[in-house]
């Protein structure tokens, strides 16, 4: 005698092919949103990244120009001297380099802004589009600054010390421009930096104004380690917007608190 079949039920079958759908569906669910913002970043950090090439590129065209021109101060490419057969190279490239990276810098950070802004809420989009363009004219503001007030003072000085003959080295100048550019256009951010510590509510206003002294005593310390040198004048020509800008962080700090 044969044993009978099993009946298949198919109602059973549908049955719990749903539910194994509908549990992998909310298995997969928390980790959809995740994958779609690690491919929006990527496709943001692939935009930034080319136009990075591309500014690189355009440097590239216009290095020489533009080592003509950051050698003014110095009295022109002439005025340097290299000692290294491969130094005139490095530093066209480098040159170019930094020059691509600056001019790039704009896009990377609206390629970012693109991927952050959607996840914050309305205020904080607000603080985010605010800060972004005053720390970059802050920034700009230091290295105009260092260009056009430190540099042709300092360079002379350091140059005729002594009164003694100074072959300078391409390597060696365009290393110390541009780290006292950067380093000048850093401070300038100082009012930023208040505010964001008043937002955080570790300093306020009336702090910052009753420790002025202390301050005066920090902004001439930060000047005679950012600048070349520790004469009076170049000291002073940094501390004066240095007091310019603590003003501004206390009024800003001011603000702040107030909401």
């Amino acid at each position: 005698m044969t044993s009978k079949k099993p009946k298949r039920n198919w109602g059973e079958y549908l049955s719990a092919f749903g539910r194994a759908h509908r549990k992998a569906s909310v298995e997969l669910e928390p980790s959809m949103p995740l994958l779609r913002h690690l491919d929006e970043l990527r496709r943001r950090l692939f935009r930034a990244f080319a136009a990075l090439m591309v500014t690189t590129a355009i440097s590239f065209v216009f290095a020489g120009q533009i080592i003509s021109y950051l050698s003014i101060p110095i009295g022109g490419t002439k005025a340097l001297v290299s000692i290294e057969v491969t130094e005139n190279v490095a530093i066209f490239m480098k040159v170019s380099l930094l020059v691509g990276f600056v001019l790039g810098m704009p896009f990377v950070v609206y390629q970012l802004l693109r991927f952050i802004l959607p996840g914050l809420n309305q205020r904080e989009k607000v603080w985010l589009v605010l800060i972004v363009p005053l720390a970059t004219l802050l920034f700009a503001g230091g290295v105009t600054f260092t260009w056009f007030v430190m540099l042709p003072s300092a360079i002379p000085f350091l140059t005729n010390f002594m009164e003694i003959t100074t072959h300078v080295r391409p390597a060696n100048y365009f290393d110390f421009i541009t780290r006292l550019m950067f380093w000048i256009g850093v401070c300038f951010e100082m009012p930023l930096i208040v505010m964001f510590l008043a937002k955080l509510k570790i300093v306020t206003a009336k702090q910052l104004a009753s420790g002025w002294r202390y301050a005066i005593v920090g902004m001439a310390i930060l000047a005679a380690a950012v600048t070349p040198t520790v004469d009076p004048i170049n000291m002073g020509l940094v501390m004066a917007p240095l007091m310019g800008l603590y003003l501004i962080s206390l009024l800003l700090a001011a603000i702040v608190e107030r909401g």
